[in-house]
């Protein structure tokens, strides 16, 4: 049988345990702020300005694309406008980009 402990309101209890050092966590407060340095800032700037950048030429190029949809619909041919995430993009007959429509024999 193992032998008991003391209990919690003996004099062998309260003298076996040593009392306890409460940990103090650091402060964020106690240091500086930390911040990204010139070079970084000017990454992360940079990185911005491309992504910026190739958003605006990509919808340049979705509005030329609808502007020659349009001009060609003027016209009465018929232009298979298609976008990414597009619910239809299959088209029966059309060979894709480039390729245009194939003609029934």
């Amino acid at each position: 049988m193992p032998r008991r402990r003391p209990g919690r309101h003996s004099a062998a209890h309260l003298t076996a345990t040593a009392p306890a050092t409460p940990v103090i966590p650091e402060s964020p407060w106690s240091r500086p702020w930390t911040s990204p340095s010139k070079e970084e800032a000017a990454e992360i700037f940079r990185r911005q300005a491309e992504a910026d950048n190739a958003r605006r030429l990509r919808e340049h190029h979705l509005q030329r694309e609808r502007r020659h949809a349009a001009a060609l619909a003027t016209l009465g041919v018929d232009y298979p406008y298609t976008y990414e995430g597009a619910p239809f993009t299959e088209f029966p007959g059309y060979g894709g980009p480039g390729g245009g429509w194939a003609r029934p024999a």
